[in-house]
């Protein structure tokens, strides 16, 4: 099993800046994908941006230049550090860690933080 968890959400002024963490415990393979998506209320939880374990790294359109994910394999933590903060990016924040057994992918979530940004 995996168990991930959130910190570093918070209220903060349009234009400002806060930085989440996920870290991650439990059986994690060297091959996998952790991310962050976000849920605002009334709407679906969208991709904000991924990176592998290798390094590669997807922006959601909405941040990029302005959000930048980073990981530390050795400490199975994922970083999302997000600049430039809109009331549009106002959601819960979620926390992903894709892994694979065998050839099935399996996903795990983080309980989510919040993040609201006023105007």
């Amino acid at each position: 099993q995996v168990q991930l968890v959130e910190s570093g959400g918070g209220l903060v002024q349009a234009g400002g800046s806060l930085r989440l963490s996920c870290a991650a415990t439990g059986t994690i393979f060297a091959i996998n994908t952790m991310g962050w998506y976000r849920q605002a209320p009334g709407k679906q939880r969208d991709l904000v941006a991924t990176i592998t374990n290798a390094g590669s790294i997807n922006y959601a359109n909405s941040v990029k230049g302005r959000f930048t994910i980073s990981r530390d394999n050795a400490k199975n933590t994922v970083y999302l550090q997000m600049n430039g903060l809109k009331p549009e990016d106002t959601a819960a924040y979620y926390c992903k860690l894709h892994q694979l057994y065998g050839t099935t992918g399996r996903d795990y979530w983080g309980q989510g933080t919040q993040v609201t940004v006023s105007s």
